[in-house]
């Protein structure tokens, strides 16, 4: 990237802990947020999944106006931006939101009105909580299936490069209702205990419920700060649903990646993978993981934490590898115990204290789109 991009602050929110420090630490004790749940609301038997207590409140006052999924995103935004003095009724500052589903779950409380196909619009709540923090600019919504959050990512660091702004706050959230539940169900994608990514016995994912917000800046005054060097996008274009069983796109997005930061493979020192512990996207990372010759490097999935947090999923995971570049120390890959996928990946199966410089981050997602994208020190 010609143009530096910072990273300024962060936030995480999930059933794990309220701040990005809560989160990592409770991390580092092994605790996961993935347990059985039995929720007649969401499914007709038990499920395993992250999600929030029903009775956690996430903002002060008055929530009335907002649904959760909303409250998760200014709740996020809010701990993020505490401190850092940046302005968000700048013109230099973007607001963008990244989710996969947003308020889709009304359709199940709701008489459907063109009201409330107008309330469940993304950009309804865009809006919302661009207004409830007085941005002055029209949010950016990202909404590309299970890459959206690093997708949210890639934009930003983009859009700081052209000048044109120089703050961009990236927050991403999903909620689980049944619609969401019974639709990857319908894909027999949900395993039935807690998910194993990579490994041999690994049957399909959990879900999670979480919220995770990035600031970037282009502000030489953050030089020092951990920065984004390159991110790329590619798509299969080859299935409606189902992944690349070759690799080959994801694998086009990480080379795009390296080539924008400047980095040989050897220079990466860990990938924060996409790890979703279903058969075909296993196999298809490692393939793409592979054929970017990036096999030997360590590598975590966190789905075994937070379960597949959806919109939220690529920040998230972000995040908590920003602080293990910043703690020398990569998370383990909850459930992996035997390797499960024919192209060996050196997957994470203990705590690992390292002096790592950058790390990779990856994502794909229903309709083949993939998303690559690499912070460093």
């Amino acid at each position: 990237m010609e143009q530096d991009v910072f990273v300024v602050a962060d936030n995480i929110l999930s059933p794990i802990g309220k701040t990005t420090a809560e989160n990592f630490d409770r991390l580092s004790g092994n605790v996961s947020g993935v347990m059985e749940h039995d929720d007649p609301a969401i499914s007709s038997r038990p499920f395993y999944a992250s999600i929030f207590d029903k009775s956690e409140a996430f903002i002060e006052g008055n929530q009335t106006g907002f649904t959760k999924f909303e409250q998760l995103l200014i709740a996020s935004i809010t701990d993020a931006l505490k401190n850092t003095g940046i302005a968000v009724t700048d013109k230099k500052t973007i607001l963008i939101i990244s989710s996969t589903k947003g308020n889709i779950s009304l359709l199940e409380t709701e008489k459907n009105t063109p009201e409330l196909q107008k309330r469940i619009a993304l950009s309804t709540s865009a809006k919302l909580v661009a207004h409830h923090f007085g941005f002055s600019n029209t949010p950016i919504i990202i909404s590309n299936a299970c890459i959206s959050g690093v997708m949210g990512i890639i934009t930003g660091a983009r859009l700081l490069q052209t000048g044109q702004y120089e703050n961009a706050i990236i927050a991403g959230a999903d909620v689980i209702s049944s619609f969401i539940l019974s639709g990857f169900e319908s894909f027999q994608a949900l395993s039935p205990q807690v998910c194993r990514p990579f490994d041999k016995s690994r049957d399909g994912l959990n879900l999670g419920e979480g919220a995770g917000t990035i600031i970037l800046s282009a502000n030489k005054k953050y030089t020092g700060n951990i920065k984004v060097l390159g991110g790329a996008v590619s798509n299969d274009a080859n299935h409606i649903s189902g992944p690349s069983r070759t690799g080959k796109e994801l694998s086009f997005a990480i080379d795009q990646s390296l080539k924008e930061a400047g980095l040989s493979p050897n220079e990466i020192d860990f990938i924060s993978a996409h790890g979703t512990a279903t058969p075909y996207n296993d196999e298809m990372e490692a393939n793409a993981i592979n054929l970017s010759g990036l096999q030997s490097a360590p590598l975590n999935s966190l789905k075994g934490y937070y379960g597949h947090t959806l919109g939220a999923a690529g920040l998230i995971e972000s995040i908590i590898s920003i602080q293990s570049l910043q703690q020398d120390l990569v998370l383990p890959t909850p459930g992996f115990k035997k390797m499960g996928v024919t192209k060996p990946v050196n997957v994470i199966a203990e705590p690992l204290s390292v002096k790592a410089k950058r790390f990779l981050k990856t994502a794909s997602g229903f309709g083949g789109c993939n998303a690559a994208v690499i912070f460093g020190k």
